[in-house]
């Protein structure tokens, strides 16, 4: 038996590596695989469950994608082993070959490096590190990915110029809108009934409730303007119930669903971003920008630098530190007619759809695959 280094690719499955699971809050990583499908096999292997008396792969299908979730024993003390396996067994069943390795952490090399990939692709779309809670072989681990992709995505700009010089393929793919999805709260659908009780006026938020959030810019908003209705849409997580400021006029009404989501925003008056300003918001770009601008409504943003930049500059969005001046801000949008601010943020929206997002993505990964050697087995 000899082995034999050669090109030859095969494009038609991808495997993408993700920290977020597929039902949690629909952002990037459902975007991006969903569009993937529409060409490829897409596998969506989530971070494992550690609930099981021995170890075994849940496999369901969402629409396109088959999302795989391994389940550990709380004890197991070498889970890359375990995982491994699975791996392996998923690849062999799904007749999976020289895949795209597609990852949103570099946690889930360790387990899955061997694998014969045609590209690897890392897609930075946050700065892990600096998240509460993060792994502190997360830095050693992103250098690691740095040195093997192939080629890199960004989520923001931001992040972008933070690591440009560390990688010759590095490319900034900013966070993009289903302006057709947000566009419907433009035409005025049924308000859900959990808002419909809400006075107005109203200033929302929807998105992950975590330490990112300035939960003090929002319990200063809510006792300076006590007329003033803020909803809060979102999962909370990372941070305990506790510390969430509880006022009459600050409604915490929890996760929902994408699809309600034009639903609820259709029916506020102003859309906010109330970002904390910290290491852990210091790269983001979120992706709820463009949404809320799909759907036709003022937004008030902290300084965040993606924000900032297209948004801000453009005077699409407004930019307020400090209790004072997003309390100022929310005010000026509460009174502005919006027309001619609606149509600068439709002109930037059409020039950052998910599909020419993804388009882009596919053709630079296109592009980085065949260049790694091939070991094929000849007998």
């Amino acid at each position: 038996m000899t082995l034999e280094a050669t090109n030859r690719y095969d494009a038609s499955d991808i495997l993408f590596f993700s920290h977020l699971r597929w039902d949690f809050v629909l952002q990037r990583p459902q975007h991006i695989a969903t569009r993937w499908a529409a060409h490829q096999q897409v596998s969506f292997w989530e971070e494992p469950i550690h609930d099981a008396t021995s170890p075994r792969l849940e496999i369901r299908e969402a629409g396109p994608v088959t999302v795989l979730v391994p389940h550990l024993r709380p004890d197991d003390r070498e889970p890359d082993h375990a995982l491994r396996l699975m791996l392996d067994g998923w690849v062999r069943h799904a007749g999976i070959h020289r895949p795209v390795g597609y990852y949103w952490t570099p946690m889930m090399r360790s387990f899955s490096d061997h694998l014969p990939y045609s590209a690897v692709v890392w897609d930075c779309m946050d700065e892990l590190s600096a998240f509460a809670f993060a792994p502190p072989e997360l830095w050693r681990l992103e250098r690691e990915m740095l040195n093997t992709a192939d080629v890199v995505f960004t989520g923001g700009h931001e992040i972008y110029n933070a690591k440009k010089h560390r990688h010759a393929n590095i490319h900034p793919m900013p966070s993009s809108v289903d302006t057709r999805h947000f566009g419907r709260a433009r035409r005025n659908p049924a308000e859900p009934d959990d808002q419909a009780r809400i006075p107005g006026p109203r200033i929302g938020w929807f998105g992950v409730i975590d330490e990112r959030t300035d939960l003090a810019l929002l319990d200063a908003i809510a006792a300076a303007r006590p007329d003033w209705h803020l909803v809060m849409i979102g999962p909370v997580v990372k941070i305990s119930q506790e510390v969430l400021p509880r006022r009459a006029n600050i409604h915490w009404l929890g996760l929902k669903g994408y699809a309600e989501l034009p639903a609820y925003i259709a029916h506020w008056d102003v859309a906010m971003l109330p970002f904390a300003l910290n290491e852990a918001t210091r790269f983001i770009s979120p992706t709820k920008t463009p949404e809320y601008l799909a759907a036709g409504k003022p937004v008030v943003s902290t300084p965040i630098a993606d924000v900032i930049r297209p948004y801000g500059e453009k005077d699409i969005v407004w930019i307020a530190e400090g209790p004072a001046a997003f309390e100022a801000a929310i005010a000026a949008a509460l009174e502005e007619e919006p027309t001619d601010r609606l149509e600068r943020a439709d002109a930037l929206l059409a020039t950052m759809s998910w599909d020419s997002t993804v388009a882009r993505m596919q053709q630079l990964v296109r592009e980085a695959t065949g260049t790694r050697p091939y070991l094929a087995v000849l007998s």
